[in-house]
């Protein structure tokens, strides 16, 4: 028993002493290429053993922050920016200036038949998977959060669940949303099954069938579907990928004759893009919302992924009249397996909340407070930083092969968080082709064609760096480049 306590303390010892540095990289307070304290130095200054000591550096070395040099001792690691052209920013014309919205349609058959093509061919590297790696995500943590869940709530399997959630949780999320610039009080929150179904109710309550919705293009493919399951139409706003969507052509969109009756965006780590809007324009876009009347859903699933000393903020902290709905999901930064999300719905609250409980009822109890427990510790910021590292070096070592391998002519912006890469490819490439014929020699990519109901990203591949870049992946992405190359556009 005592050699079992030792080794946990242990544990929790150098999780806190690399936690500790960790901290300082990242807020610049050591800086790339400087020299961490020695060993035996961190010994002496933090009372712990040698192996402690230790232990915490290959953890930060593991995660990309720290390089070992021989003979001299560990160092912060210097980023490697590979060499390559921006992505080329969207043409206003090649959007129709007052498009046809009702020909924006057919998703749900791109979908369908990418789904179709993946299951006929067994994958072994999967580059179009959205998510992070299963040992980036704290199982351990989390099932230790579920276990001390069930201890201080034994009922919790047997009663009844509140409407909107559970009321510990949405204080959980009203606290965390301040640094994100929103003042929520738990009331104004509802815990809903992940983001998908947030937007599907905001959308619910802020049009009806046939209506135009305007969104990002290009955009998360999973949005259109749910805009064309739901009856409505698209109407495609050309986004910058570095600065977000377009927000003097959304102005003119709002001047043509038919009504924009919602307007869709995630202005963090847009997927696929991964841009990121400016402060001024996210204050820009909720001014011309409000302006209108016209409702505005926010997806900031990726929000928290930022590499940046300081959060980023969402348009919701700018918004005084009700206009914005966010909506959020721990999906992609905390537990992949848990369908939890949740929203607050501005002037539409009460009636999001009426369709939440004719459409799913409240969420399942256990995952809330499992969620609260561990949310409510520091235990979260530690795993978020230690995942926006690992995000870091992953997304660097995928750039720095796509700029070595990939054709002249090949495209990049390198996104300062997130889990994607959007890569534009030499003229004539097509990304259909390309995926079909990555298809057949077992690597999945997402490929352009998917992000829009036009064929303008047909050129363009979205490339997922949310796993490790082990031996297999490096040379899947090689082997790409060469398939890429060989395109016969």
């Amino acid at each position: 028993m005592d050699s079992v306590h030792t080794d946990a303390h242990s544990e929790t010892l150098y999780a806190r002493l690399a936690g500790h540095y960790r901290q300082a990289i990242q807020s610049g307070v050591l800086t790339p290429g400087a020299r961490m304290p020695s060993v035996r130095t961190l010994v002496r200054q933090h009372g712990v053993s040698l192996s402690t000591a230790l232990q915490a550096c290959r953890t930060l070395e593991d995660e990309g922050l720290l390089e070992a040099r021989p003979r001299s001792g560990y160092f912060v690691q210097r980023l490697r920016r590979a060499a390559f052209r921006p992505v080329t920013e969207p043409d206003p014309r090649s959007f129709a200036q007052a498009p046809d919205p009702a020909a924006f349609t057919g998703i749900h058959d791109r979908v369908s038949d990418f789904v179709t093509k993946c299951e006929r061919f067994p994958v072994k590297t999967n580059l179009a998977l959205a998510f992070g790696a299963p040992e980036a995500y704290p199982r351990d943590a989390l099932r230790a959060a579920a276990q001390r869940a069930l201890r201080r709530h034994p009922e919790v399997l047997v009663s009844p669940v509140p409407p909107q959630g559970d009321p510990g949780f949405r204080a959980v999320l009203a606290r965390r949303a301040l640094a994100s610039g929103m003042s929520l009080s738990p009331d104004e929150i509802l815990v809903t099954h992940g983001c998908t179904e947030a937007i599907n109710l905001a959308l619910r309550a802020v049009t009806r069938p046939g209506d135009l919705v305007a969104v990002e293009s290009p955009t998360y493919f999973g949005l259109l579907q749910v805009i064309e399951s739901l009856g409505l139409r698209t109407l495609e706003i050309p986004t910058s990928p570095s600065r977000g969507i377009s927000v003097e052509a959304l102005e003119l969109a709002f001047r043509s004759h038919e009504q924009v009756a919602a307007v869709v965006v995630i202005p963090n780590f847009q997927n696929p893009l991964g841009c990121v809007m400016p402060d001024e324009e996210k204050q820009r876009l909720v001014a011309l919302c409000e302006a209108h009347g016209v409702p505005l859903v926010e997806d900031d699933i990726y929000g928290a992924l930022s590499d940046g000393a300081q959060p980023l903020k969402c348009c919701k902290a700018w918004d005084r009249s009700g206009t914005v709905i966010h909506c959020g999901s721990f999906h992609k930064t905390l537990a992949p397996g848990m369908r939890v999300g949740w929203m607050t719905g501005g002037r539409w609250q009460d009636r999001i909340r009426m369709l939440k409980h004719a459409q799913s009822r409240p969420n399942d109890a256990l995952a809330q407070l499992t969620l609260g427990e561990f949310m409510g510790s520091h235990a979260f910021d530690r795993h978020l930083a230690r995942l926006r590292a690992q995000l870091r070096v992953q997304r660097e070592r995928t750039a720095e092969i796509i700029a070595a391998h990939f054709p002249v002519g090949t495209c990049l912006n390198m996104p300062g968080g997130g889990m994607l890469l959007w890569v534009e490819l030499p003229e004539g490439c097509s990304s259909r082709r390309i995926f079909e014929a990555a298809l057949r020699e077992g690597i999945r990519v997402a490929p352009g064609a998917l992000f829009s109901n036009s064929d303008r990203f047909d050129r363009f591949l979205r490339v997922s760096c949310g796993y490790p870049c082990s031996e297999q992946i490096e040379a899947a992405l090689v082997q790409l480049s060469g398939i890429v190359a060989a395109d016969p556009g």
